[in-house]
């Protein structure tokens, strides 16, 4: 099952009587029936995820996304000067940790990634990023993690003066008019885990972002970039 989850709707694992996608999901094809979750996204985020309806579809679906041959593509509103001219891509190669109880991950030099230990432990984190458009304070950024770590791409861009607009956690003073931080998952693309078939899905920006951000979709055309 694929769906486009709204901003401010866990993935999962909600706080009990709160709702999630999980849940929502399960009161609509009834409690007998399978949901495996297989992505996430952090609740203030928006965008594409995909849930099992076998637990063979799980296993099969979660093994891609081990091996990153998932194909992953986000839209991001960054305040601050990007690290990078203007539509060129940049690799970061970081490494990711988090501890249970802390609100926020902690980013770490590639050289301290570990395939070892629990969630504790340092893990490599790598994102190719570019700038798509630059209008004042804010630019529309493109993003393509192949490793999924928690906050991922919040971290990699605020720690790079960047931070995502609305993402008070990571120091963006600017609010995301649109709800949420201004984040969104445009694309996920993987072989059906039973036939093999090469699937892609995508999910247009929101439109409420043309009115949140106008000075970044003034154009007739509006930023040529693939979801949006």
């Amino acid at each position: 099952m694929v769906v486009v989850k709204p901003a401010g709707l866990p993935s999962a694992n909600a706080a009990r009587g709160e709702e999630s996608l999980y849940t929502v999901l399960k009161s609509r094809f009834g409690e007998g029936a399978f949901v495996g979750v297989v992505s996430r996204l952090d609740a203030p985020v928006s965008g594409v995820v995909v849930f099992a309806k076998t637990p063979a579809a799980a296993a099969g679906l979660a093994e891609q996304f081990r091996d990153r041959s998932v194909e992953k593509a986000y839209l991001a509103v960054v305040t601050g000067r990007f690290p990078a001219p203007l539509g060129s891509w940049v690799d970061w190669h970081d490494a990711i940790s988090r501890r249970e109880g802390e609100p926020k991950s902690q980013l770490h030099p590639a050289a301290a990634a570990s395939d070892r230990g629990g969630d504790e432990a340092p893990r490599a984190a790598h994102l190719r990023a570019r700038v798509v458009v630059r209008a004042g304070e804010v630019s529309l950024v493109e993003l393509e993690p192949s490793t999924g770590r928690r906050h991922q791409l919040r971290l990699q861009l605020a720690s790079r003066g960047c931070p995502i607009v609305g993402d008070r956690l990571y120091g963006s003073r600017l609010p995301c008019r649109s709800g949420g931080i201004a984040l969104h998952a445009q694309r996920l693309a993987f072989d059906h885990p039973a036939t093999a078939a090469a699937m892609r899905f995508d999910s247009p920006c929101r439109a409420v972002w043309s009115a949140a951000f106008p000075s970044l979709f003034a154009g007739a055309a509006g930023p040529s970039v693939r979801g949006c």
